[in-house]
């Protein structure tokens, strides 16, 4: 089983880094927003106090890992037009092996694209100790396998790129946006309000936030933030394992 999810963790790993504009644009494609937001609104907006630009490079980290999510994660469906998935579908090896290794692999992708972004935190006036970097990169793994597979399972039961990539803008850009990524939330209307504490990005958010930034009015606790971004990892990955597990005519195809 080791050897299926080290081999397909590396394929992603490989697949990715060959592909040079899916590469740039998953790295720059965020960065971009950041300068755009923090330039715009640079000094007539302080949330918590801060300068957006050191509000917005939380929200820049996590959108990282979404954009990564989504662009690795439909490799599945090109993978079942191949021929690839197939075969890997008739082998032995379990299907949680097939799951673990695909979405091992887009989390370390997102992982490593944020720790490139995070290596600009002082030109956004973030000051990082070791132990908040520590901290953060294990929010940022938590977070990268918990949108990654589920990005996988939607990806696992979509037949059209077209569609898939219809479907993830449709469920994960509006969980981003209303995470608290982008603005603070506690001033939100109250049926966004309620939304908020039920998206699990939230905490995603919010854990990274505490992780790089200390104390945050209007974000929950750390331990709160850190127990419903492992929850949301957990559900994530045991739903990408149950579509895998599913028998379909189409996968045989």
């Amino acid at each position: 089983m080791s050897k299926a999810v080290l081999a397909l963790w590396h394929r992603e790993i490989v697949r990715f880094l060959r592909d040079r504009p899916r590469l740039t644009g998953s790295l720059l494609q965020p960065v971009v927003f950041w300068l755009l937001f923090s330039g715009a609104l640079h000094g007539s907006f302080k949330p918590g106090g801060m300068d957006y630009g050191e509000y917005f490079f939380v929200g820049t980290l996590a959108m990282i890992t979404l954009f990564t999510a989504i662009f690795s994660t439909i490799t599945v469906i090109e993978d079942r037009k191949e021929g690839f998935l197939q075969g890997v579908l008739v082998s032995p090896v379990p299907r949680s092996a097939i799951a673990l290794g695909k979405i091992l692999g887009g989390a370390s992708l997102g992982l490593g694209l944020a720790v490139v972004f995070l290596a600009l935190a002082p030109l956004a006036g973030v000051t990082l100790s070791f132990d908040r970097v520590v901290l953060g990169l294990g929010v940022l793994a938590l977070l990268a396998v918990a949108v990654t597979g589920l990005g996988f399972a939607l990806a696992w039961v979509m037949d059209s790129t077209a569609g898939y990539h219809g479907i993830m803008m449709l469920f994960l850009m509006p969980m981003l946006l209303l995470s608290g990524a982008f603005f603070p939330m506690e001033s939100a209307h109250p049926v966004l309000a309620w939304v908020r504490f039920v998206n699990p990005m939230t905490y995603g958010v919010g854990a990274l936030r505490h992780a790089l930034q200390g104390e945050v009015a209007g974000v929950p606790s750390f331990a709160v933030c850190l127990a419903g971004t492992a929850l949301f990892a957990v559900a994530t990955f045991a739903l990408g394992t149950f579509v895998v597990g599913r028998r379909r005519a189409r996968d045989a195809a």
